[in-house]
């Protein structure tokens, strides 16, 4: 199953949530796409709850479902901690996301093309994975020739705040990852148990 590429604000507006990080999607339309998208919503069963849980972060961290449910085997095999916290932070540690967190890129997708195009360096090294696991302490910078863009000049001014396990420096476009979060550092509206009970089913 490939990435999805379609409109993002039609998916965020459908699981009512800003995919994005703005809000913008919902902002404007409240409600879920189509024609009876402003209708009353039959209510969801456990397994639809658990679907849209599970949907609302695959679609916030943009992979592909094999990528997604990897990780998620992944987090099963970490002996310690619970496995829906040790997935999240997994999925925290991707280059694509430290990118955004470190506000060179003022959304996840952006930050993603970055990678791609090879714009972003770990250690001094031009990497062009935006699934790279990140280890705490390791450089994220901004490669020389690509210092002037000015899309990431404008997603620098345009950060309000950076959340405590990294830490950015301005000047030279390099951050770090300082740590590994903390569960309350991470998005308080997903439930991640109930992703542990979709694929535990």
């Amino acid at each position: 199953m490939s990435r999805y590429t379609g409109p993002s604000w039609r998916i965020s507006r459908r699981l009512g949530v800003s995919l994005s990080g703005t809000g913008k999607e919902l902002a404007r339309r409240p409600f879920a796409p189509g024609e009876h998208g402003q209708g009353r919503r039959s209510k969801l069963s456990e397994y639809g709850t658990q679907l849209r849980e599970k949907q609302k972060l695959r679609f916030t961290y943009g992979m592909t479902e094999r990528q997604f449910h990897n990780l998620f085997v992944r987090a099963g095999k970490i002996r310690e901690g619970k496995v829906g916290v040790n997935f999240m932070i997994l999925l925290e540690r991707r280059l694509d996301n430290v990118v955004y967190r470190l506000g060179l890129a003022t959304t996840r997708r952006q930050a993603r093309q970055l990678v791609n195009h090879g714009h972003i360096t770990v250690d001094g090294k031009r990497l062009d994975i935006p699934s790279y696991e990140v280890k705490p302490g390791q450089v994220i910078s901004v490669r020389e020739k690509s210092k002037d863009m000015q899309i990431i000049k404008d997603a620098v001014e345009a950060v309000v705040g950076r959340p405590q396990y990294v830490e950015f420096d301005a000047d030279k476009l390099e951050g770090k990852l300082v740590r590994l979060p903390q569960r309350e550092e991470l998005d308080a509206d997903l439930d991640e148990s109930l992703i542990v009970e979709y694929y535990n089913r």
